[in-house]
């Protein structure tokens, strides 16, 4: 069965009543979002703890008298099969896999989309009318009085990627209502959409210019968790990446001012250095899962990290 995303993260009428939970698409840090809400809802029942493996193949059911149900997070699609699912079907957990589009993922999807305990939640960047459902709940639950120019301008200029739109509305929400105009939202979008990522492109420099740049744009922890997302984007384009040649295919056409430092960095990466980077994302992982913010000073000692590994 398929499930909008929206109605997850807006919280309408979902309740986590299946067992399977593929989530899927295009969209990174809307699919980290959604890991994150499912896992919320499932905790406010009571009764589950949270257990991280590879593969369903790595589960094994120790389910005792006295012990917790789990939340299983499993990372990949790997020998996912209707015999595998039915194999753990019946053990009292929930199992929640998240990968990304491919190729060779597209038979699994459809077994998720059949299977009438599964959900299967296709993640891609908002459009128009995805905005303007987020924006009405944002307005409904906390309401904000917005009138029509501003908000039909926040439709227009609020990021596609669902993480940076909720954080520009957590800012907004941050302001006091007289506050709420046009000249303070466009400081907010402006700084949100090209801060962050900005701060990636000091790897280079000095620990004390990076410490600077770091604080003028990371000032929430909310703007924590979406530096990692950058961040982890990033990394994860050297990981995966087979050879120079498919690392360049991959990098964002809207990155074409730093191609160059992003091959350089590429260049500094052999197979050592890539498990050393894996190991950092995992580990900060575990946090953001298990405190879904983090604090300002552990976001500049993970990309610290990031620079140790790289230029070490």
């Amino acid at each position: 069965m398929r499930l909008d995303p929206l109605n997850i993260v807006l919280r309408q009428n979902f309740k986590p009543i299946k067992t399977f939970y593929f989530i899927s698409g295009n969209e990174k840090t809307f699919i980290e979002n959604i890991n994150t809400k499912i896992v919320e809802e499932v905790k406010k029942i009571g009764g589950f703890r949270v257990i991280n493996i590879e593969a369903i193949n790595d589960f094994v059911d120790e389910l005792s008298m006295f012990e917790d149900k789990k939340i299983i997070l499993i990372k990949n699609c790997k020998n996912i099969n209707k015999e595998s699912l039915d194999k753990v079907r019946d053990s009292g957990n929930m199992f929640i896999f998240s990968q990304e589009n491919s190729q060779k993922i597209k038979g699994v999807k459809n077994i998720f989309l059949n299977d009438k305990d599964s959900y299967l939640i296709d993640c891609y960047e908002l459009d128009k009318n995805s905005k303007i459902k987020v924006l009405n709940q944002f307005i409904k639950l906390y309401k904000v009085d917005i009138d029509k120019n501003l908000y039909w301008f926040l439709i227009e200029k609020l990021d596609n990627k669902y993480s940076f739109l909720e954080n520009s509305l957590n800012q907004i929400l941050g302001l006091d209502q007289k506050d709420i105009n046009l000249f303070n939202i466009k400081k907010i979008i402006a700084s949100d959409s090209s801060g962050k990522e900005k701060v990636f492109f000091s790897l280079y420099k000095k620990n004390n210019e990076i410490t600077k740049v770091y604080r003028e744009k990371i000032l929430t922890n909310s703007d924590v968790n979406d530096f990692y997302y950058y961040c982890k984007s990033f990394c994860q384009l050297i990981i995966e990446s087979n050879s120079e040649q498919d690392y360049i295919k991959k990098i964002p056409v809207y990155l074409f001012k730093e191609k160059s430092f992003l091959i350089d960095v590429y260049r500094q990466f052999d197979t050592r250095k890539r498990k050393m980077l894996l190991k950092l994302l995992s580990s900060t992982e575990k946090i953001l899962r298990k405190e879904r913010d983090v604090s300002i000073i552990s976001g500049l000692r993970f990309f610290l990290n990031i620079k140790k590994i790289t230029t070490f």
